[in-house]
């Protein structure tokens, strides 16, 4: 009787441990599965984001094409360029009449002609000296309206003609404007 209930137990022992072998094994599959159904979803938004690129690089370019041969009539209306030069993000302190705040500041110029992004890069280093003291000396009273954030605009580029030839950068843009 003994060898019986052993043989029992050594069955029943058995079966316990396969189905723990199938939970387990059926357990990885699921996980396996999940985890390649989400690599396909994020491998296919990259594709349609890849695409909007490419397209709109696509409609970019005929953009261009088109506005170059716009003047038939041989004028020089498309012989004066312009394209913006990003410069890198400026932040500094300014005092708000109670505590001292941070002003971060993402500046891009619209240049004017051709040769003027090397003139930049030759003065880089003094245009962002004369931002970054201009941008120091101001109060939040300064520039928290539209007409104050306007006259830095024009502060910006005095300071930028101060550095290379007037004339060459005919527009300042904040693409980004954070005080905190």
């Amino acid at each position: 009787m003994a060898k019986d209930d052993q043989a029992a137990v050594e069955t029943e022992g058995g079966g316990g441990g396969n189905k723990k072998l199938f939970i387990i094994i059926g357990a990885a599959v699921a996980v396996a599965v999940i985890l390649g159904a989400v690599v396909f979803m994020m491998a296919g938004k990259g594709d349609k984001k890849e695409k909007g690129k490419d397209e709109a690089k696509v409609e970019g370019k005929a953009e261009t094409k088109a506005e170059g041969h716009g003047g038939e009539g041989g004028g020089k209306e498309g012989a004066a360029t312009s394209n913006t030069y990003p410069l890198e993000p400026f932040i500094v302190n300014i005092y708000d009449g109670q505590e001292l705040r941070y002003l971060k500041v993402k500046v891009e110029l619209e240049m004017v002609g051709t040769g003027v992004k090397a003139e930049i890069d030759s003065r880089l280093a003094a245009i962002r000296d004369s931002i970054l003291v201009l941008l120091s000396a101001k109060t939040l009273q300064d520039i928290q309206d539209v007409q104050g954030k306007n006259q830095l605009k024009e502060e910006i580029l005095g300071a930028i003609n101060k550095n290379i030839p007037p004339g060459k950068i005919a527009k300042v843009y904040f693409t980004d404007f954070v005080v905190q």
